[in-house]
Protein backbone atom coordinates (compact mmCIF):
# COMPACT_ATOMS: atom_id res chain seq x y z
CA UNK A 1 0.00 0.00 0.00
CA UNK A 2 1.50 3.64 -0.88
CA UNK A 3 0.76 6.17 1.55
CA UNK A 4 1.51 9.77 1.16
CA UNK A 5 1.19 12.23 3.75
CA UNK A 6 1.52 16.14 3.10
CA UNK A 7 2.56 16.76 7.10
CA UNK A 8 3.71 13.14 8.87
CA UNK A 9 3.29 14.68 11.97
CA UNK A 10 -0.40 14.71 12.56
CA UNK A 11 -3.32 12.40 12.18
CA UNK A 12 -5.90 14.08 10.35
CA UNK A 13 -6.94 12.54 7.48
CA UNK A 14 -8.94 13.41 4.79
CA UNK A 15 -9.19 11.57 1.29
CA UNK A 16 -9.38 13.25 -1.89
CA UNK A 17 -9.31 12.73 -5.84
CA UNK A 18 -5.91 11.05 -7.55
CA UNK A 19 -3.87 14.30 -8.35
CA UNK A 20 -6.01 16.62 -6.87
CA UNK A 21 -3.68 17.75 -4.74
CA UNK A 22 -1.00 18.59 -7.63
CA UNK A 23 -4.16 20.53 -9.67
CA UNK A 24 -4.35 17.22 -11.63
CA UNK A 25 -7.42 15.35 -13.19
CA UNK A 26 -7.68 11.89 -13.76
CA UNK A 27 -8.45 11.14 -16.86
CA UNK A 28 -10.91 8.38 -16.44
CA UNK A 29 -13.44 7.86 -13.31
CA UNK A 30 -12.85 5.33 -10.93
CA UNK A 31 -14.04 1.65 -11.60
CA UNK A 32 -17.15 0.73 -9.87
CA UNK A 33 -16.22 -3.14 -10.65
CA UNK A 34 -16.38 -5.26 -7.09
CA UNK A 35 -12.88 -4.87 -5.64
CA UNK A 36 -11.03 -8.30 -5.85
CA UNK A 37 -8.96 -9.82 -3.16
CA UNK A 38 -5.78 -8.89 -2.62
CA UNK A 39 -5.50 -12.46 0.14
CA UNK A 40 -5.80 -15.07 -2.52
CA UNK A 41 -3.76 -15.64 -5.60
CA UNK A 42 -5.76 -13.60 -8.25
CA UNK A 43 -5.63 -15.12 -12.14
CA UNK A 44 -2.37 -14.33 -13.69
CA UNK A 45 -3.97 -11.20 -15.74
CA UNK A 46 -5.48 -10.00 -12.63
CA UNK A 47 -2.25 -9.73 -10.81
CA UNK A 48 -0.32 -8.47 -14.05
CA UNK A 49 -3.29 -5.50 -13.64
CA UNK A 50 -2.67 -4.77 -10.26
CA UNK A 51 1.11 -4.95 -10.59
CA UNK A 52 0.69 -2.22 -13.53
CA UNK A 53 -1.83 -0.23 -11.31
CA UNK A 54 0.46 -0.45 -8.35
CA UNK A 55 3.55 0.52 -10.46
CA UNK A 56 1.46 3.67 -11.96
CA UNK A 57 0.61 4.65 -8.70
CA UNK A 58 4.26 4.71 -6.91
CA UNK A 59 5.62 6.95 -10.09
CA UNK A 60 2.66 9.18 -9.62
CA UNK A 61 2.06 9.66 -6.30
CA UNK A 62 6.16 8.83 -4.69
CA UNK A 63 8.44 9.66 -7.50
CA UNK A 64 5.95 12.91 -8.35
CA UNK A 65 5.69 12.28 -12.14
CA UNK A 66 2.69 13.45 -14.43
CA UNK A 67 0.37 11.18 -15.87
CA UNK A 68 2.30 11.83 -19.26
CA UNK A 69 5.14 10.94 -17.35
CA UNK A 70 4.24 7.80 -16.10
CA UNK A 71 2.57 6.83 -19.44
CA UNK A 72 5.77 7.14 -20.90
CA UNK A 73 7.50 5.51 -17.84
CA UNK A 74 5.09 2.51 -18.81
CA UNK A 75 4.65 2.30 -22.36
CA UNK A 76 1.04 2.97 -21.86
CA UNK A 77 -0.90 5.21 -23.26
CA UNK A 78 -2.00 9.03 -20.94
CA UNK A 79 -5.73 7.76 -20.60
CA UNK A 80 -4.48 4.41 -19.44
CA UNK A 81 -1.47 5.99 -17.20
CA UNK A 82 -4.88 7.71 -15.99
CA UNK A 83 -7.29 4.46 -15.54
CA UNK A 84 -4.28 2.52 -13.90
CA UNK A 85 -3.75 5.68 -11.07
CA UNK A 86 -8.03 5.49 -10.37
CA UNK A 87 -7.69 1.88 -10.18
CA UNK A 88 -4.87 1.95 -7.68
CA UNK A 89 -6.70 4.37 -5.52
CA UNK A 90 -10.20 2.24 -5.63
CA UNK A 91 -8.30 -1.08 -5.08
CA UNK A 92 -6.92 0.41 -1.71
CA UNK A 93 -3.57 -0.15 -2.62
CA UNK A 94 -3.31 4.25 -1.55
CA UNK A 95 -4.30 6.14 0.70
CA UNK A 96 -3.87 9.64 0.53
CA UNK A 97 -3.47 11.65 4.03
CA UNK A 98 -3.91 15.74 4.30
CA UNK A 99 -2.48 16.41 7.72
CA UNK A 100 -1.55 19.69 9.70
CA UNK A 101 1.90 19.91 11.37
CA UNK A 102 1.51 19.16 15.19
CA UNK A 103 2.92 22.34 16.41
CA UNK A 104 -0.02 24.27 14.62
CA UNK A 105 -3.06 22.16 15.31
CA UNK A 106 -4.95 25.26 17.35
CA UNK A 107 -3.69 27.88 14.76
CA UNK A 108 -5.29 25.56 11.37
CA UNK A 109 -8.71 24.64 11.63
CA UNK A 110 -9.29 22.69 8.59
CA UNK A 111 -11.84 20.14 10.31
CA UNK A 112 -14.26 23.01 11.53
CA UNK A 113 -13.75 24.70 7.55
CA UNK A 114 -14.44 21.99 5.76
CA UNK A 115 -17.34 20.82 8.38
CA UNK A 116 -19.19 24.36 8.12
CA UNK A 117 -18.45 24.34 4.28
CA UNK A 118 -20.37 20.77 3.91
CA UNK A 119 -22.98 22.01 6.52
CA UNK A 120 -23.61 25.33 4.84
CA UNK A 121 -23.11 24.67 1.02
CA UNK A 122 -20.16 27.79 1.15
CA UNK A 123 -17.45 28.46 -1.27
CA UNK A 124 -14.71 28.71 1.63
CA UNK A 125 -14.83 29.06 5.64
CA UNK A 126 -11.87 30.64 7.35
CA UNK A 127 -11.55 29.81 11.24
CA UNK A 128 -9.15 32.11 13.37
CA UNK A 129 -7.90 30.52 16.35
CA UNK A 130 -8.96 34.03 18.33
CA UNK A 131 -12.06 34.32 20.24
CA UNK A 132 -13.78 37.72 19.35
CA UNK A 133 -15.25 38.01 22.99
CA UNK A 134 -11.40 37.25 24.66
CA UNK A 135 -10.40 40.68 23.00
CA UNK A 136 -13.25 43.13 23.97
CA UNK A 137 -16.76 44.88 23.42
CA UNK A 138 -18.35 43.08 20.71
CA UNK A 139 -18.67 46.76 18.90
CA UNK A 140 -15.54 47.57 18.59
CA UNK A 141 -13.24 47.06 15.81
CA UNK A 142 -9.98 45.99 17.81
CA UNK A 143 -11.92 42.87 18.99
CA UNK A 144 -12.35 41.80 15.42
CA UNK A 145 -8.85 42.11 14.58
CA UNK A 146 -7.58 38.52 13.92
CA UNK A 147 -11.07 37.78 11.88
CA UNK A 148 -10.38 41.10 9.72
CA UNK A 149 -7.12 40.23 8.92
CA UNK A 150 -8.36 36.90 7.69
CA UNK A 151 -10.78 38.18 6.13
CA UNK A 152 -8.38 40.62 4.11
CA UNK A 153 -6.56 37.86 2.75
CA UNK A 154 -9.43 36.02 1.45
CA UNK A 155 -10.67 38.88 -0.24
CA UNK A 156 -7.04 39.87 -1.66
CA UNK A 157 -7.21 36.24 -3.06
CA UNK A 158 -10.89 36.63 -4.55
CA UNK A 159 -11.45 39.88 -5.86
CA UNK A 160 -10.17 40.74 -9.69
CA UNK A 161 -8.98 43.81 -11.04
CA UNK A 162 -12.71 44.53 -12.99
CA UNK A 163 -14.54 44.25 -9.84
CA UNK A 164 -16.34 46.38 -7.72
CA UNK A 165 -15.98 45.73 -3.66
CA UNK A 166 -19.79 46.75 -1.61
CA UNK A 167 -19.86 46.66 2.12
CA UNK A 168 -22.34 47.43 5.09
CA UNK A 169 -20.59 49.39 7.77
CA UNK A 170 -19.87 47.78 11.33
CA UNK A 171 -16.46 46.77 13.35
CA UNK A 172 -16.31 43.73 10.79
CA UNK A 173 -15.79 45.92 8.01
CA UNK A 174 -13.46 48.02 9.83
CA UNK A 175 -11.44 45.51 10.87
CA UNK A 176 -11.05 44.10 7.08
CA UNK A 177 -9.81 47.74 5.69
CA UNK A 178 -7.51 47.74 8.65
CA UNK A 179 -6.09 44.20 7.32
CA UNK A 180 -5.46 44.48 4.20
CA UNK A 181 -2.41 45.22 2.76
CA UNK A 182 -0.76 47.02 0.21
CA UNK A 183 -0.55 46.50 -3.47
CA UNK A 184 -1.42 42.70 -3.39
CA UNK A 185 -4.41 43.48 -5.15
CA UNK A 186 -6.91 45.73 -7.21
CA UNK A 187 -10.47 46.22 -8.27
CA UNK A 188 -12.22 49.01 -10.03
CA UNK A 189 -14.29 50.80 -7.33
CA UNK A 190 -16.03 50.53 -3.62
CA UNK A 191 -19.68 51.38 -2.58
CA UNK A 192 -21.41 51.18 0.41
CA UNK A 193 -24.52 49.00 0.80
CA UNK A 194 -26.34 50.59 3.03
CA UNK A 195 -27.16 54.43 4.14
CA UNK A 196 -24.96 55.96 7.16
CA UNK A 197 -26.23 58.96 7.83
CA UNK A 198 -27.23 59.54 11.75
CA UNK A 199 -28.89 62.44 13.68
CA UNK A 200 -26.29 61.89 16.35
CA UNK A 201 -22.70 62.37 16.20
CA UNK A 202 -21.74 58.63 16.11
CA UNK A 203 -19.01 56.87 14.25
CA UNK A 204 -20.23 54.41 11.72
CA UNK A 205 -16.55 53.69 10.04
CA UNK A 206 -18.23 54.30 6.69
CA UNK A 207 -15.43 57.00 5.28
CA UNK A 208 -12.71 54.87 6.84
CA UNK A 209 -13.57 52.06 4.94
CA UNK A 210 -14.07 53.82 1.36
CA UNK A 211 -11.00 55.51 1.97
CA UNK A 212 -8.74 52.60 3.39
CA UNK A 213 -9.79 49.99 0.65
CA UNK A 214 -9.53 52.65 -2.18
CA UNK A 215 -6.09 53.47 -1.15
CA UNK A 216 -5.13 49.35 -0.81
CA UNK A 217 -7.25 48.07 -3.70
CA UNK A 218 -6.46 51.45 -6.07
CA UNK A 219 -10.17 51.61 -6.14
CA UNK A 220 -12.44 54.31 -7.14
CA UNK A 221 -15.15 55.29 -4.38
CA UNK A 222 -19.19 55.21 -4.85
CA UNK A 223 -20.59 56.73 -1.85
CA UNK A 224 -24.42 56.43 -0.54
CA UNK A 225 -24.93 59.94 1.08
CA UNK A 226 -28.16 59.06 2.54
CA UNK A 227 -29.66 57.84 5.97
CA UNK A 228 -29.74 54.27 7.07
CA UNK A 229 -33.45 54.58 7.49
CA UNK A 230 -36.16 57.31 6.25
CA UNK A 231 -39.32 57.88 6.20
CA UNK A 232 -40.90 55.66 2.83
CA UNK A 233 -42.47 58.85 1.05
CA UNK A 234 -38.84 60.08 1.40
CA UNK A 235 -37.19 56.88 0.56
CA UNK A 236 -39.10 57.03 -2.83
CA UNK A 237 -38.13 60.39 -3.63
CA UNK A 238 -34.28 59.28 -2.80
CA UNK A 239 -34.37 56.40 -4.94
CA UNK A 240 -35.24 58.33 -7.91
CA UNK A 241 -32.34 60.74 -7.37
CA UNK A 242 -29.41 60.15 -10.12
CA UNK A 243 -26.31 59.91 -7.94
CA UNK A 244 -28.01 57.89 -5.46
CA UNK A 245 -29.77 55.20 -7.74
CA UNK A 246 -26.49 55.10 -9.69
CA UNK A 247 -25.07 54.47 -6.27
CA UNK A 248 -27.26 51.86 -4.80
CA UNK A 249 -27.03 49.98 -8.82
CA UNK A 250 -23.57 49.76 -8.28
CA UNK A 251 -23.83 48.29 -5.10
CA UNK A 252 -26.74 46.02 -6.04
CA UNK A 253 -24.41 44.46 -8.95
CA UNK A 254 -21.42 44.51 -6.73
CA UNK A 255 -19.16 41.49 -7.59
CA UNK A 256 -17.80 40.63 -4.12
CA UNK A 257 -19.86 42.06 -0.83
CA UNK A 258 -18.18 42.04 2.72
CA UNK A 259 -20.38 42.22 5.86
CA UNK A 260 -21.06 41.96 9.06
CA UNK A 261 -24.19 40.55 11.08
CA UNK A 262 -25.95 42.82 13.97
CA UNK A 263 -27.82 40.83 16.45
CA UNK A 264 -31.31 42.04 17.79
CA UNK A 265 -30.51 44.17 20.98
CA UNK A 266 -29.89 47.29 23.02
CA UNK A 267 -25.91 46.69 22.43
CA UNK A 268 -25.69 46.31 18.84
CA UNK A 269 -24.57 49.33 17.08
CA UNK A 270 -27.94 50.29 14.83
CA UNK A 271 -29.12 50.78 18.81
CA UNK A 272 -26.36 52.83 19.65
CA UNK A 273 -26.60 54.83 16.80
CA UNK A 274 -29.86 55.70 17.37
CA UNK A 275 -30.71 54.40 14.09
CA UNK A 276 -33.51 52.38 16.01
CA UNK A 277 -34.88 52.43 19.61
CA UNK A 278 -36.65 50.21 22.25
CA UNK A 279 -40.20 50.10 20.81
CA UNK A 280 -38.98 49.39 17.07
CA UNK A 281 -36.99 46.42 19.15
CA UNK A 282 -39.46 45.10 20.66
CA UNK A 283 -41.80 44.99 17.12
CA UNK A 284 -38.92 43.27 15.85
CA UNK A 285 -38.55 40.61 18.31
CA UNK A 286 -42.20 40.16 18.36
CA UNK A 287 -41.98 39.42 14.58
CA UNK A 288 -38.85 36.48 15.44
CA UNK A 289 -35.87 38.97 14.05
CA UNK A 290 -32.82 37.71 15.40
CA UNK A 291 -30.08 39.55 12.90
CA UNK A 292 -29.51 42.05 10.09
CA UNK A 293 -26.75 42.56 7.75
CA UNK A 294 -27.40 46.59 6.18
CA UNK A 295 -31.08 47.35 8.35
CA UNK A 296 -32.60 44.36 6.61
CA UNK A 297 -33.91 41.90 9.60
CA UNK A 298 -34.42 38.34 9.12
CA UNK A 299 -34.96 35.64 11.23
CA UNK A 300 -33.60 32.33 12.71
CA UNK A 301 -34.25 30.05 9.68
CA UNK A 302 -33.11 32.96 7.25
CA UNK A 303 -36.63 34.34 5.54
CA UNK A 304 -37.35 38.19 5.85
CA UNK A 305 -39.06 39.64 8.50
CA UNK A 306 -40.29 42.94 6.79
CA UNK A 307 -42.00 44.80 9.13
CA UNK A 308 -41.99 48.68 9.44
CA UNK A 309 -38.49 49.14 8.92
CA UNK A 310 -38.14 47.17 5.34
CA UNK A 311 -39.51 50.14 3.75
CA UNK A 312 -37.97 52.93 5.33
CA UNK A 313 -34.17 51.22 4.50
CA UNK A 314 -31.89 53.30 2.38
CA UNK A 315 -29.47 49.88 1.52
CA UNK A 316 -29.21 46.99 -0.86
CA UNK A 317 -31.97 44.31 -0.86
CA UNK A 318 -31.02 40.96 0.74
CA UNK A 319 -31.64 38.99 -2.46
CA UNK A 320 -28.82 41.05 -4.35
CA UNK A 321 -26.54 40.06 -1.24
CA UNK A 322 -28.16 36.56 -1.78
CA UNK A 323 -27.16 36.42 -5.53
CA UNK A 324 -23.30 37.79 -4.79
CA UNK A 325 -21.38 35.40 -6.23
CA UNK A 326 -18.37 36.52 -3.90
CA UNK A 327 -20.18 37.55 -0.80
CA UNK A 328 -18.60 37.07 2.71
CA UNK A 329 -19.89 36.95 5.70
CA UNK A 330 -17.21 38.24 8.72
CA UNK A 331 -18.67 37.63 11.94
CA UNK A 332 -17.47 36.78 15.78
CA UNK A 333 -18.48 36.76 19.58
CA UNK A 334 -21.68 35.30 21.37
CA UNK A 335 -23.59 37.69 20.56
CA UNK A 336 -23.86 37.41 17.33
CA UNK A 337 -23.81 33.51 17.05
CA UNK A 338 -27.88 33.76 16.16
CA UNK A 339 -27.48 36.16 13.77
CA UNK A 340 -24.79 34.47 11.82
CA UNK A 341 -26.78 31.14 11.97
CA UNK A 342 -29.90 33.20 10.40
CA UNK A 343 -27.76 34.67 7.49
CA UNK A 344 -26.19 31.05 6.67
CA UNK A 345 -29.80 29.55 6.25
CA UNK A 346 -31.14 32.47 4.56
CA UNK A 347 -27.96 31.69 1.93
CA UNK A 348 -26.37 35.40 2.11
CA UNK A 349 -23.33 34.52 2.77
CA UNK A 350 -21.24 32.31 0.01
CA UNK A 351 -18.02 32.61 2.07
CA UNK A 352 -17.56 32.77 5.68
CA UNK A 353 -14.90 34.26 8.26
CA UNK A 354 -15.51 33.50 12.10
CA UNK A 355 -14.07 32.77 15.23
CA UNK A 356 -13.11 29.38 16.58
CA UNK A 357 -16.32 30.02 19.42
CA UNK A 358 -18.59 30.61 16.33
CA UNK A 359 -18.03 27.81 14.17
CA UNK A 360 -18.09 25.60 16.95
CA UNK A 361 -21.53 26.91 17.56
CA UNK A 362 -22.76 27.36 14.14
CA UNK A 363 -21.78 22.96 13.74
CA UNK A 364 -23.56 22.07 16.93
CA UNK A 365 -26.85 23.61 15.73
Amino acid sequence: MIICSRFPEASRTHSTVPGAWRGEPVTSPIPTAPTPSLIAAPPPSTTEDLRLALRAATLYYLDGMTQAEVATRLGVSRPTAGRLVARARAQGLVRIEVQAPAHLRDALRSDEERALEEKFGLLEAVVVADSVDATGSIDDHNSFAGVGRAAASLLVRRIREGDTLGFTWGPETVAVAQGLPSGAATCASVVQLDGAVSAINYQTGTEYVLGRCAEQLQANTVRLPVPLYADASTVVSMRGDSVISKALEAGRTAEMMMFGTGAVSTSTTLFEGSFIDTDMLSVLTGLGAVGEVGGRFYRLDGTEVGGPLDERAMSVPLDDIRACGGSILVTGGVAKHQAALGALHGGLAKMLVCDIECARWLLDQ
